[in-house]
């Protein structure tokens, strides 16, 4: 997994698939697919995360995996090893900013 930062460039390499996650954890079971998109509506969900300070991660085969998940249901037992690698750098990154 790749974490990209808010200054760096996309590159000649736009990204052909994006997903964005939610959990909340007081009523929710697992993190659950809130948005998703190839082409165009990829760029505009990395731009959009980009732009709101969202951490973002590259893991083509994680996001190919994600894509066969319906919106707004939670990700399915076999993905939740991958996405708790994603979830604890978030966390892990929102925990330092406050202590800034």
């Amino acid at each position: 997994m790749e974490k990209i930062e808010k200054n760096e460039e996309l590159g000649a390499e736009k990204p052909t698939k994006a997903i964005a996650l939610k959990y909340d954890k007081e009523n929710s079971v697992a993190p659950k697919v809130v948005a998703k998109g190839q082409g165009l509506i990829a760029e505009n969900i990395l731009n959009t995360a980009l732009q709101n300070s969202i951490p973002v991660y590259q893991n083509k085969t994680l996001a190919s995996m994600l894509m066969a998940v319906e919106l707004d249901k939670e990700i399915p037992p076999d993905l939740y090893k991958a996405v708790a690698e994603v979830l604890a750098y978030v966390y892990s990154m929102d925990t330092k900013y406050k202590k800034r």
